[in-house]
């Protein structure tokens, strides 16, 4: 499955960047996490509900940060692991832009796969489903970064 999108946030680069590396930050805006945790400066162990169709599974995952540009862009790659559900896997690169002085274009390209009854399901419900998850995280990251001041 690939995707790729952008998206607008109504806050600065170096903002946008910090909120982007906040455990706390990150686990209030993915659909589903029900912990995430940060092991060093670049891994973070993660568990994720989520239902794809009729399939609802709990993920177990580790996730590293790549390819660090800060504030400009970074690699996201993770595994996850959901029992008889199957696991998933993939990455994302994530960039940066600025948009003025108070706002941040943030562009994505996703590449991930799926086995198990999850691949079961047919690429079209997946992809959906990912879809609606990438829109929800996004809406919820943006909201999250313009209500409260990220820490250094």
């Amino acid at each position: 499955m690939d995707m790729q999108g952008s998206e607008r946030i109504e806050a600065p680069v170096d903002v946008v960047w910090r909120a982007l590396n906040d455990p706390e930050i990150l686990r209030q805006s993915i659909p589903g996490c029900e912990s995430l945790e940060k092991t060093s400066d670049t891994h973070m162990t993660a568990k994720v509900v989520l239902k794809v169709g009729p399939i609802k599974a709990k993920f177990e995952g580790a996730v590293e940060l790549q390819n660090l540009n800060p504030p400009n862009s970074y690699t996201i790659a993770g595994e996850g692991k959901g029992g008889l559900a199957g696991f998933a896997k993939g990455g994302a690169d994530v960039s940066l832009e600025a948009d003025g002085p108070d706002a941040t274009i943030l562009t994505y390209v996703v590449k991930a796969e799926v086995g198990g009854k999850i691949a079961q399901l047919g690429s079209r419900l997946i992809d959906s489903t990912a879809k609606k998850l990438a829109g929800e995280f996004f809406s919820n990251f943006g909201a999250k970064v313009q209500e409260a001041p990220v820490a250094s």
